[in-house]
């Protein structure tokens, strides 16, 4: 993956940032659930009676959000230097990693963070340590 700085839009990403933590925050203060991703969708796979509606709601959100977004202005087209075999064992690492972890990213790193959360924050750091020294390797190591 390659960014595009003379494409870089901060104010939109600005806006995503301010849009994702309203979203923590509505579900929090409205719901009293954790915005975590990776608890949202388990959820989904092993339905509670009367748990369903609101994840639905927030996976829809997820999914139309860059529809209604591209509506007004042009998507950013990422480039992805990567075979599906590497993407798929990516997602299937990150996968078993946030059940080990109890949480993904976007739980510990958004949420539990801004709870002050020191679990969140071991598991934000080790997230992010384990990214470093996966594109170390895979640079640098191993030559890709």
């Amino acid at each position: 993956m390659t960014i595009d700085w003379n494409a870089f839009t901060p104010y939109a990403s600005l806006a995503g940032g301010l849009l994702i933590g309203m979203a923590a925050a509505m579900l929090v203060l409205l719901n009293g659930r954790i915005a975590g991703i990776s608890g949202i969708l388990g959820g989904l796979l092993r339905p509670a009676k009367g748990d369903i509606a609101w994840r639905l709601a927030f996976v829809f959100g997820l999914m139309a959000s860059p529809l209604l977004y591209a509506r007004f202005a042009l998507l950013p087209s990422p480039r992805i230097d990567a075979s599906w075999g590497a993407l798929v064992l990516a997602g299937l690492l990150v996968g078993v990693g946030t059940r080990y972890g109890s949480g993904c990213t976007s739980g510990h790193g958004v949420c539990g963070l801004s709870r002050l959360s020191a679990r969140s924050l071991a598991a934000t750091v080790t997230f992010m340590a384990a990214g470093f020294a996966t594109v170390f390797v895979i640079r640098h190591a191993w030559g890709g």
